[in-house]
């Protein structure tokens, strides 16, 4: 297995589909996919596509980081007691461990992400 992964941005396989755990919905019906591509042998690292369909839900990262990078759409990331982002194609943001906001997908998103669990 090589050390240099080339993330496929169109994946050709089927991804997992999920919807969001009934305490973490705020509102909408937004749906999820993922395509992963990559991870650690000790899964502590993970690595791929995700997708979802508007909708406004809690994120918690407890111990988790995660980088992502936009490929489309549109959404809005407000930490709790901070100030509402927008992220659109072509930005990158990471939230880190304690994050704790509303993610609000205006317009489907898709997304590389990296996850770096402790």
């Amino acid at each position: 297995m090589s050390n240099l992964i080339a993330l496929d941005l169109a994946p050709g396989f089927a991804p997992k589909e999920a919807l969001p755990a009934p305490e973490r919905l705020i509102s909408g019906s937004p749906s999820f996919k993922t395509w992963a591509q990559d991870d650690s042998k000790d899964g502590k690292v993970l690595t791929g596509i995700w997708e979802a369909t508007p909708g406004e839900t809690h994120s918690i990262k407890g111990t988790t980081y995660e980088f992502c990078h936009i490929l489309s759409g549109l959404v809005e990331i407000e930490e709790t007691g901070g100030a509402t982002q927008t992220f659109r194609a072509g930005d990158s943001f990471v939230m880190k461990p304690g994050f704790i906001g509303v993610w609000r997908t205006i317009e489907t998103v898709r997304k590389i992400y990296v996850c770096v669990y402790d």
